[in-house]
């Protein structure tokens, strides 16, 4: 079938994949239907709100591979939940009384959209879901198709979702500069903070990418460049409690050993005991507008950093996170292959009157498909049982 106008967004946090899935979906959208018209809107769902959006000339088609290339997002994005009235209006996205799903909607026929695809993670794929309950609910004849994009990889039932694998890959790279600082002081304690807010899959898979690297490296013996030193000493999944005194004295004994000690945190790893320990004191716990804790403003790492420095003898301590840093990256081969197999998927599930959200189905043995959009969610915790996982502990002396 022929489209009139197909619209984009990108909502939430960045991840290595917005701007390809954009320049993608141009392509593709230019390649099979030359005569739709495509917009995007500024901001994500911010910008559907104020009705800010952006039509794709002629010139950006010629040009959308170069999107490939690029991170971040071409459009913006912004963290906006379209149930949570109290929150837009506070932030003038939507006039006093005004229920928010009725004015995304009404903005989305009046720019004449017949298909609206979604670029985010869990709580974009969840938004979508009750935008395209209000449209079905009211007749409005729109279809939404979803592209998965987190991180954190936690979307369920998506296996994999788009940026995820960069993230990791990225993730390491920026940890073998970090990880050389142990050599700038004597007894040094280095805290790597990793983003996963509920699953430790991003924490599980930059340690192992970094490890798989660091044992492609050569050292030098008898002058002190011990592989050990470079090495991960502990490894922690907000999915795995562990004993802060018993892990105290085992990082205690590598310190003393090898004169540093590494740790590869996962950013939710601890958060409920700090969120306790403020609630305890009083003090009022950030968050956004999903209910999220705000990480960034608690500092799981500088916690747990804290707590260990004197334990394990540190004479200096060091915390470095990786988020920015890896949500940011244009994505690598992995990533990009995913993002063209779901990108061609979406926009044919648009042109035969589909809808969902375009990911491998692990509840449907990994079929790639449009996936409905009712079974979305999120949270999906990371198994630290898994084998690769235990095997990395064992290996590190934590397990």
């Amino acid at each position: 079938m022929s489209l009139g106008t197909v619209a984009m967004l990108t909502a939430g946090g960045l991840a290595p994949c917005l701007s390809s899935a954009v320049g993608g979906l141009i392509e593709q959208y230019t390649a099979r239907d030359p005569g739709v018209r495509i917009i995007g809107y500024q901001d994500g769902y911010a910008g559907l709100l104020r009705g800010r959006s952006t039509e794709v000339s002629d010139e950006v088609r010629a040009g959308a591979g170069r999107l490939h290339e690029l991170g971040g997002s071409p459009l913006g994005s912004s963290r906006v939940k379209l149930t949570n009235s109290a929150d837009l209006e506070r932030r003038g996205l939507i006039g006093p009384g005004e229920d928010p799903l009725q004015v995304a909607a009404e903005q989305l026929r009046r720019d004449g959209v017949d298909v609206l695809h979604t670029i985010g993670g869990d709580d974009t794929s969840t938004t979508a879901a009750d935008l395209a309950r209000y449209l079905a609910e009211h007749g409005h004849d729109l279809r939404v198709v979803g592209l998965p994009k987190t991180i954190d990889n936690d979307i369920v039932p998506v296996a994999r979702s788009l940026g995820a694998a960069t993230a990791a890959a990225e993730g390491a790279r920026f940890a073998r500069n970090v990880v050389a600082e142990h050599s700038a002081n004597p007894r040094m304690l280095i805290v790597h903070e990793i983003m996963g807010r509920r699953s430790g899959w991003l924490t599980a898979a930059t340690t192992a990418r970094y490890r798989e690297e660091l044992a492609t490296r050569a050292f030098l013996p008898g002058i002190g460049a011990d592989p050990r030193r470079w090495d991960v000493h502990a490894v922690y999944v907000p999915e795995q409690r562990f004993d802060l005194d018993a892990e105290a004295d085992r990082l205690r004994a590598v310190m003393d050993e090898l004169g540093c000690a590494t740790i590869f945190l996962s950013e939710g790893a601890g958060v409920d005991e700090i969120v306790a320990a403020m609630e305890a004191d009083g003090e009022t716990v950030p968050r956004d507008p999903f209910g999220h804790v705000q990480i960034d403003k608690i500092n799981p790492g500088a916690w747990l950093a804290g707590r260990f420095v004197d334990r394990v003898g540190a004479e200096k301590v060091m915390v470095q996170k990786s988020g920015y840093f890896v949500r940011s990256a244009a994505p690598q081969a992995e990533d990009r292959a995913l993002i063209d197999a779901c990108v061609d998927l979406a926009v044919r599930t648009a042109l035969e009157g589909g809808a969902g959200l375009v990911g491998h189905d692990e509840e449907r043995g990994g079929e790639l498909r449009a996936i409905e959009l009712e079974r979305v969610t999120g949270g999906r915790r990371f198994d630290p049982e898994a084998g690769w996982f235990a095997d990395l502990q064992q290996e590190i002396g934590q397990a």
